[in-house]
């Protein structure tokens, strides 16, 4: 328990926009707010600590002291409860939305699957397609839902189908909505409330991983609640290297563009300064497809003058990381595969290059960014 907590009739006040308890003591913990803001909040009947105020006017984050043991001491008293689990992926970043262990902390409790940011992937998709993908990325991973639903929480899209599928399989029984951070659970949940209850933009939302600090608890119809818990932090995306103004220019805002390119061995592709692929060895003239933020500047060079190329220009043509920040980024390493079958190198939190099957290449991410293969989902 925080020291401190602000007591209102008996019960302990907790921030409306992450759920951390509100306090007024310690400005390094969650849930602070000054005295003065506090009162005006309870005057107004919306209490938001100062993360949060920030967050929402500002879109500046400000440090807590909360730990990757905390996020998931909140989620494993899930295991024991009886209820319907929403686990919420980002259909742009799929293996960096993955929980490990994912069973283990929702126990035998049934789990929805639930791919948002639908909106950012090109429209001539077949959605049923994405769906059966996103079941075998799952599966791969242990996890075995009872459903798979593609939603769009940023524009409403299939929110409302979302919410029908919810209430048939809970079966009366509470609902948890977990994830790891920056996939837009709480925008989703925002715009469940909305729908609810006709107010907007409750809980807080922002691009920075970490924005929900406890489970926030909203209630149904039936006495049973629907609960946001905190995003497990996934220290492999590229959203814990970024600054605000940076991951902007890599997280994709409107549908992405593909992009293709005609390659020949020893040839490479530059994601701005964050991200690098190599096409290593293969016929000349092979089809290279690469999904990402469409703002994010592509750069095609020589393999043999590429490492040059990037200690010249990075933070300057190869933006971001933003010239400022160079010196604090983390070097580029390369992680090497040998295609057996059409498949996406991911970058995660970046995008994907598809790539023909028997090739040789390389992606290159910020060092602790995964860097994976898998079969491709387009």
């Amino acid at each position: 328990m925080v020291q401190n907590e602000v007591m209102v009739d008996g019960e302990v006040l907790h921030c409306i926009g992450c759920g951390a308890a509100i306090q007024t003591e310690d400005k390094t913990a969650p849930g602070y707010t000054p005295q003065s803001a506090l009162d005006k909040g309870i005057e107004s009947g919306e209490v938001y600590c100062q993360r949060c105020f920030r967050l929402r006017h500002y879109n500046e984050i400000v440090p807590v002291g909360l730990t990757d043991d905390d996020f998931l001491k909140l989620l494993s008293s899930i295991s024991a409860t009886d209820s319907l689990i929403v686990y919420v992926v980002d259909i742009f970043d799929v293996n960096g939305s993955m929980i490990p262990g994912l069973h283990r902390l929702v126990g035998d409790n049934k789990v929805l699957l639930v791919g948002n940011k639908v909106d950012v992937l090109p429209a001539s998709l077949k959605k049923k397609k994405v769906a059966d993908w996103l079941r075998q990325r799952a599966n791969a991973a242990g996890i075995r839902p009872v459903d798979v639903q593609l939603v769009s929480a940023k524009t409403n899209q299939d929110v409302d189908s979302l919410l029908v599928n919810i209430d048939k399989l809970r079966k009366g029984k509470d609902v948890y909505v977990v994830g790891v951070t920056n996939v837009g659970k709480s925008t989703l949940i925002n715009q469940i409330i909305r729908q609810s209850t006709g107010v907007k933009d409750l809980i807080t939302t922002s691009r920075f991983p970490g924005t929900t600090l406890d489970k926030i608890e909203i209630p149904l119809d039936d006495d049973k609640k629907l609960t946001d818990t905190p995003g497990i932090i996934q220290p492999e995306q590229m959203a814990h290297w970024l600054e605000g103004k940076e991951l902007k220019l890599v997280t994709p805002q409107k549908t992405i563009k593909p992009k293709s390119y005609q390659l020949n061995e020893g040839q490479t592709l530059f994601f701005g300064g964050v991200g690098r692929f190599d096409y290593v060895t293969g016929e000349d003239k092979q089809g290279f497809t690469v999904y990402c933020e469409n703002n994010l500047y592509l750069h095609r060079s020589k393999t043999e003058n590429a490492d040059e190329f990037y200690a010249k220009h990075v933070g300057g043509l190869l933006t971001p990381p933003a010239a400022e920040n160079v010196d604090s980024f983390p070097e580029l390493v390369a992680h090497e595969f040998k295609t057996t079958e059409k498949s996406d190198l991911v970058i995660e939190g970046l995008g994907w290059v598809t790539v023909p099957a028997g090739v040789v290449v390389k992606g290159w991410a910020p060092k602790g960014v995964a860097v994976i293969t898998r079969p491709a989902m387009i």
